[in-house]
């Protein structure tokens, strides 16, 4: 069942980012954040959750990408699924909602940057529309190891 996000989601999605964190191929990021910060940073119109019964099973969020007028039609996409649900279409499902989601909005392009071992979410990405646009080469650092991001973009029509 998708629904919006809830601050009482937070212990939820929290371990869900716990866990994407803990593969190394999800996120620069190397802790969660508090509820406080992470509120902070994304948009309180483009957060979802999908839950079966009372347990979350993945989310997705978009965060602004510039605080600049001229970029606030563009936002950045996150997109997480509990490894016990992989491959049954969450991810799919949550992406493709959030993007119709944010071009009601008004939001006219939404970013992706994925680290190229990460081929699940390429694949949803690809799979609701987006195309890659470019490869940041040695982008950062994750546990001292230098990683490229795909760049990936959605355009709204």
């Amino acid at each position: 069942m998708l629904r919006p996000m809830l601050a009482s989601d937070w212990p939820h999605v929290a371990r869900i980012y716990a866990d994407g964190i803990a593969t190394g191929h999800a996120t620069f990021d190397d802790r969660v954040p508090t509820w406080s910060a992470w509120d902070a940073s994304h948009r309180p119109d483009l957060r979802l959750i999908v839950h079966s019964g009372d347990q979350v099973i993945g989310w997705a969020a978009a965060s602004p990408v510039s605080d600049r007028c001229c970029y606030q039609g563009v936002v950045e996409d996150s997109v997480y699924v509990d490894p016990r649900h992989h491959g049954l279409g969450v991810g799919q499902l949550l992406l493709s909602s959030l993007v119709k989601q944010a071009v009601a909005t008004g939001v006219w392009t939404i970013q992706a940057g994925i680290f190229p071992e990460n081929v699940a979410s390429l694949r949803v990405h690809h799979a609701c529309g987006f195309r890659t646009v470019g490869r940041r080469e040695r982008l950062g650092q994750v546990s001292g190891v230098w990683r490229d991001v795909l760049l990936l973009e959605h355009r709204s029509p």
